[in-house]
């Protein structure tokens, strides 16, 4: 079982624990860890998962700027990651690539979709949906279940959800289950919610981020905190731990298994709040 987190005290990240500094537990059960390592280095993959839905029309081109600076400046030629764009239909802009300019280039192509006016008998165009629960359990499941290593996925987004097939408990599952961390970016045009009006997704979003290991981090829309948000999530990747064990808990029933990872007090621990025991990640994740 691998498990990848990051550690802060009240002065920032710790970058200088060792094994027997952290204690790893299943089901309340102390586990023993075998490796434990810092992971600067170890390969990545990334999903950036775009909302295009009508709400983000005057805050997509700051995405698009802050979200190409980030790629370029975050990824080696062994990492790799891949570009997804979700409003009324989720859309695949770019497949695996490890090259930050091909990646610019899909970030560019991406355009609002409101779906507005299409047949809409009403002729108000309201939006017909944001399909944001289905793009994440898509490119959990789809795009990063059978990849190896470090795994996340980073959502600009809202935070709202509408018309998804898919729930939140589902998608937050299908991260699980393809081992990634999942990092929201709320980021909004508090205009288009008219006065005093903001998104609802606040909570879902931090209940995605916080099972899956990752964050929210709110930055309104306003570009120069978009571009922090970028840079506290490279900082967290540059500081994760890998640590592995072997379940003393050993049936693969598919049970779903908590995690809690105590490293000393006054710490604060970003780690996943579980995974489930599958027989087809071999143990391994």
């Amino acid at each position: 079982m691998n498990l990848y987190f990051s550690v802060r005290d009240k002065n920032g990240y710790i970058t200088n624990l060792h094994k027997d500094d952290c204690e790893i537990y299943e089901d309340k059960v102390l586990q023993k860890t075998k490796n434990f390592t810092q992971e600067k280095n170890l390969p990545l993959t990334i999903g950036i998962l775009l909302d295009t839905s009508g709400s983000q029309q005057n805050v997509l081109p700051l995405e698009q700027e802050a979200g190409a600076q980030f790629l370029k400046d975050v990824l080696t030629p062994k990492d790799e990651a891949f570009l997804i764009s979700f409003d009324i239909n989720v859309d695949l802009l770019a497949d695996y690539t490890n090259s930050p300019r091909e990646l610019k280039r899909a970030l560019d192509k991406a355009s609002i979709n409101t779906g507005a006016g299409t047949g809409s008998v009403t002729g108000n165009g309201t939006p017909r949906g944001t399909l944001l629960f289905d793009a994440v359990y898509l490119a959990s499941h789809d795009k990063l279940r059978q990849e190896a290593g470090r795994k996340i996925l980073v959502l600009l987004t809202d935070g709202g959800d509408q018309g998804s097939q898919e729930t939140l408990k589902s998608s937050i599952e299908a991260a699980q289950k393809a081992n990634a961390i999942v990092y929201v970016i709320m980021i909004a045009d508090r205009g288009f919610y008219g006065y005093g009006g903001f998104y609802t997704g606040g909570a879902d979003m931090d209940r995605m981020a916080k099972e899956t290991g990752g964050r929210v981090i709110n930055v309104g829309n306003n570009g120069k905190k978009l571009e922090d948000a970028f840079n506290q999530i490279q900082d967290e990747l540059r500081t994760q731990y890998l640590a592995s064990y072997t379940p003393s808990n050993l049936k693969t029933d598919g049970t779903f298994r908590t995690l809690n990872v105590t490293c000393g007090k006054d710490t604060k621990v970003q780690a996943r709040k579980g995974y489930y025991a599958l027989a087809d990640n071999g143990g391994s994740e």
